[in-house]
């Protein structure tokens, strides 16, 4: 397993950023989607392009961990957590990366801090921290599936 944390240089667009969660999703991925008054209840969904536009979301797996976020005009940012090596399509963040992974908990789905509270899920979360070998600082924290 290597470490690879990326950005992608340039926006993309909805159907782009489509076309990129497709590619890095498998059978076990999850989908968290944030709009300014609801999170996504159901994590087995991917988002289409009716669910657009979204403030940002994530879709998560063993293997990686995909953000993105809404920049302008149907347009988002997108960064990459991955233990799956190194991607070219995107722009390398850091140089040398471990990672732990650990324990995570979902709150409760009455917890009043979320909008609309959290569904209840069958899955095994865990956390993946991702750290700087250099300074031994935790930069990145992903969500991933226990194996």
């Amino acid at each position: 397993m290597t470490a690879f944390v990326g950005v992608k240089k340039e926006l993309l667009s909805v159907t782009e950023l489509l076309n990129l969660i497709q590619k890095l999703a498998s059978e076990q991925s999850y989908y968290f989607l944030r709009w300014t008054h609801k999170v996504s209840h159901d994590w087995k969904l991917a988002p289409t392009e009716k669910d657009f536009p979204m403030l940002e979301g994530q879709m998560f797996n063993q293997n990686c961990e995909l953000r993105w976020k809404y920049k302008r005009k149907d347009s988002y940012e997108v960064l990459l957590l991955s233990v799956a090596g190194e991607y070219s399509d995107f722009i390398p963040v850091g140089k040398d990366w471990e990672t732990q992974d650990r324990d995570a908990h979902l709150h409760s789905p009455t917890e009043t801090r979320f909008p609309k509270g959290f569904p209840a899920q069958e899955i095994d979360i865990a956390q993946r921290y991702f750290i700087d070998k250099q300074t031994s600082t935790v930069h990145f924290v992903a969500l991933t599936i226990k194996q």
